[in-house]
């Protein structure tokens, strides 16, 4: 299915469709606001672009780098080409140990490889302990957003989820209770729990160590608890030096939600005593992605979530709309790198508008590369046969003044003695079902020069 035909279920229900436009745009608000605070932020944002340029065109060395650092703490490291060897990995040390019950923080790379439904097929138990993906895993959903992972969903949901799944009472919408009762649901598990799998938000090649900017804390908890702990990375996610760290954490945080830095900042660089720590570091379609001079730069992404706040497609479609892990602007230049037939009609849920390139605290020019996977979908013909000969017909009639000329007089003419229920049918104008058509003016901007100018 298209992006537009899986959006249409979305957007039948106009009221959570306007409530989700809203509350995106609040979001979007609140990083306007923490931004403005900060005179020397456009600097950060191109220090930040500029460094990760850097790692970026050294990669390789980095990484390498990054290895031998980390082997020096004491910490295994695992390299995954692809999603299959990234999950067989975590299940095989899952084995090792003879664990049963895993404890997951936050992760979009596990997400991407699908690690959860790997490991339940294997008789594992996996609880996501961020509040948003333990909600969305009771609910088997996918999440709608990086960071606001049921950010589609209404209190009321919430409780009605919670009623089916933790018994809390039926009709109990309360955020306050309905948290209170997560947490109490989650402490067993975290007590439980024989493996951590958390996510990694920044590495650096310097010390072996990785970051994870967390808000609840709960990476954390099942990391310290668990006597094993498996972070998944992207191969994307390096940072050269522990000094470059500062700029990203006062980008982040700020550009996500609002806030000055993330409750929790947290830095793993070698196991405790009598415990293992394991880093996996997968390219499944990054190495590809590098490769691809017009869309490299979409490796700087830092997973913040500006871009899809400030979309006015993704605020009024939806996260699920994408159908790819990642959504948005930065999901529609990520997914056709995967698998350009599946996702072809991404690069087009957009209206090139550009603000989300202006919110990107890295600089990614999203809307440009948006712009140019158009080109490269057409020209491996990845486009819907009408909208490719639509766009042939398009192109020679804007390519010719005579028939501009002529086509724009039959459009004036005709939207003036046409009946309104003919313009405004659905079935031959799907834009007026929810606008209305400027009324024609009298004569064209040529005819009208011609008059006016001599």
């Amino acid at each position: 299915m298209s992006h537009s035909a899986r959006a249409a279920t979305f957007v039948a229900d106009a009221e959570r469709t306007t409530w989700h436009d809203e509350t995106l745009w609040f979001v979007r608000q609140k990083r306007d606001k923490a931004v403005y605070a900060v005179p020397e932020f456009q600097q950060l944002r191109e220090l930040a672009s500029q460094i990760k340029d850097h790692t970026l065109s050294r990669l390789d060395e980095y990484l390498q780098q990054f290895e031998a650092a980390a082997r020096r703490n004491g910490v295994h490291v695992h390299w995954a080409a692809d999603a299959q060897e990234h999950n067989a990995l975590v299940l095989d040390l899952i084995r090792r140990h003879g664990a049963t019950r895993i404890v997951k923080s936050k992760s979009m790379l596990t997400e991407e490889c699908h690690l959860n439904p790997h490991l339940i097929g294997h008789g594992i138990e996996v609880i996501d302990t961020d509040l948003g993906e333990r909600i969305i895993q009771l609910r088997e959903e996918a999440p709608s957003h990086l960071v606001l992972p049921a950010i589609h969903l209404k209190k009321e949901d919430v409780g009605d989820t919670f009623h089916r799944h933790l018994g809390t009472e039926k009709g109990n919408h309360d955020p306050q209770q309905l948290t209170e009762a997560a947490r109490q649901h989650l402490r067993a598990k975290f007590l439980a729990a024989e493996v951590a799998i958390s996510g990694v938000n920044f590495a650096v090649a310097e010390t072996g160590g990785v970051v994870i900017c967390t808000n609840e804390g709960n990476a954390d908890l099942g990391v310290n608890l668990a006597k094993v702990h498996i972070a998944s990375m992207g191969i994307e996610k390096l940072i050269p030096r522990l000094t470059d760290l500062g700029v990203f954490t006062r980008l982040l945080a700020r550009s996500a939600t609002g806030q000055p830095v993330t409750t929790y900042t947290s830095h793993y660089t070698q196991p405790a005593e009598g415990r293992e720590m394991h880093i996996v570091i997968v390219d499944n379609g990054r190495t590809q992605q590098l490769g691809r001079p017009d869309f490299r730069a979409s490796l700087k992404c830092i997973r913040c979530g500006a871009c899809m706040n400030t979309c006015p497609v993704y605020r009024r479609s939806g996260g699920h709309s994408y159908d790819f892990t990642v959504p948005g602007p930065i999901g529609a230049i990520l997914s056709p790198n995967i698998d350009l037939k599946k996702h072809s009609s991404l690069p087009f849920a957009s209206t090139l508008c550009g603000s989300c390139t202006d919110v990107c605290p890295v600089k990614i020019d999203i809307h440009t590369q948006l712009y140019k996977w158009r080109q490269v979908l057409a020209e491996a013909g990845e486009i819907p046969t009408a909208k490719k000969w639509s766009m042939k017909f398009m192109g020679r009639f804007l390519a010719s003044p005579k028939a501009f000329g002529l086509g724009g007089k039959m459009a004036r003419t005709g939207l003036r003695l046409l009946p309104y229920q003919l313009t405004h049918a659905t079935a031959f104008n799907a834009w007026a079902v929810a606008r209305e058509l400027p009324e024609p003016p009298q004569q064209s901007f040529r005819d009208w020069y011609r008059e006016t100018v001599r």
